[in-house]
């Protein structure tokens, strides 16, 4: 038995992308037994303000890890394409004379799944499970509204439509994408197996001190990448302003909108944000213990109205209170799963400021939660259903 997983973000990376794929390889080597499992993905490159090595080949008991170097890259769509590009055309050739049982790719921005379809039933003739973490071609839509960019869009929507109905399995990281893809898949069984809470936030205890920060107000602290998709240049700045001699917020992390949100506090004099650059998760749980709000945020698309943030199970776990400006599914999970969280409509500033006041601060225990999405339980039931695609069991 023998499996090739395609991320295009892994272990030591620091993103969703990357601690889905390590999870899912993690649960897979437990019970693939003597079987293999071969990881293609790329030479850490999440951040430009994160360095960290990795080797390009590395063997660990039944599971092979080759690191594809990609060239450098901003965020921004010309650059993301050319390294996909090299990404693409690096996996090809390693696969080239091997034998696969299944491939499974885990895609965010469809181009990853293509790369695991065009692999598997192109090259391969083997089974195909793909995970969707994001609906791309919907998220495209919403911000390239020029009618130039429509035939591009239309084949986009034609290829994801073909990976989809090609697949032997299909699973959904949120039930919210299942009414798109109910349209162009009628038939398809699909799952529904989400992000969840790893190891290194259920074991932290989220109530001690570290004394990493010098607080002399109560602290909003947001995590995670700063891009056009998370829109923290359009809450943080009006919001920290309104907000200046009660809170002060913390922002770790970057992307590609991280300039647009330091040019819009200097544009309004905003004082008490501090912006400090991405680090790893053993850090990150004690500037958590030390917050006293997490917030976490989406910019105003309807296609973001579909998902899941996965940052909501993280910052779930530690017991915070949590602000979050989501509407759609995202919403109702919050308002159904979460306790002392509040939701504010994405971009409003005025919404922020009323909803925070109804938090009450301190740390409270959600033990439903964690139990309900730990990433173990979530890993376990997804990579049976791998098993069970390899023996033939769909």
């Amino acid at each position: 038995m023998k499996v090739l997983i395609i991320s295009f973000y892994y272990f030591p990376d620091l993103c969703a992308g990357s601690f889905r794929a390590s999870s899912i390889v993690e649960a897979l080597q437990k019970k693939m037994g003597n079987g293999q499992i071969e990881v293609i993905t790329t030479m850490p490159n999440r951040y430009k303000t994160y360095k960290v090595e990795a080797p390009r080949f590395e063997e660990k008991n039944n599971t092979i890890i080759k690191r594809i170097p990609i060239p450098s890259h901003k965020s921004g769509m010309v650059d993301q394409a050319w390294a996909f590009k090299s990404f693409a055309w690096g996996a090809i050739k390693e696969v080239r004379g091997k034998e696969y049982d299944l491939v499974f790719a885990t895609t965010s921005r469809l181009m990853t799944g293509l790369l695991g379809f065009f692999i598997a039933k192109k090259i391969k003739k083997t089974k195909l499970y793909i995970d969707i973490r994001d609906i791309f071609t919907d998220t495209m839509e919403d911000i390239l509204k020029s009618k130039i960019w429509s035939p591009a869009i239309k084949f986009l929507k034609y290829l994801e439509k073909r990976m989809v109905l090609k697949a032997d399995k299909v699973n959904l990281i949120s039930p919210g994408f299942l009414e798109y893809f109910e349209k162009i898949a009628p038939e398809k069984d699909f799952s529904f197996f989400t992000n969840g809470i790893d190891e290194e936030f259920l074991n932290f205890d989220f109530k001690q001190k570290n004394e990493l920060l010098d607080k002399s107000k109560p602290i909003i602290l947001y995590a995670g990448n700063i891009g056009d998709g998370q829109g923290l240049h359009r809450i943080i700045p009006k919001a920290a302003k309104k907000l200046e001699d009660s809170y002060d917020f913390i922002v770790i992390g970057d992307g590609g909108t991280r300039f647009e949100l330091e040019k819009k506090l200097e544009e309004n004099d905003v004082k008490n944000v501090k912006l400090i650059p991405p680090m790893n998760r053993s850090e990150l749980v004690k500037y958590y213990s030390e917050t006293d709000i997490l917030l976490v945020h989406l910019n105003e698309y309807k296609a973001f109205e579909k998902v899941i943030p996965s940052k909501l199970f993280e910052y779930g776990s530690t017991g915070k209170p949590i602000l979050a400006g989501v509407g759609g599914y995202a919403k109702e999970f919050v308002e159904k799963n979460i306790p002392n969280a509040m939701v504010f409509k994405p971009c409003d500033a005025n919404d922020f400021v009323a909803k925070l006041s109804d938090l009450k601060l301190g740390v409270k225990e959600r033990s439903y939660f964690k139990s309900k999405f730990a990433t173990t339980k979530i890993t376990d039931k997804m990579t049976g259903e791998i098993i069970e695609n390899i023996r033939g069991k769909t």
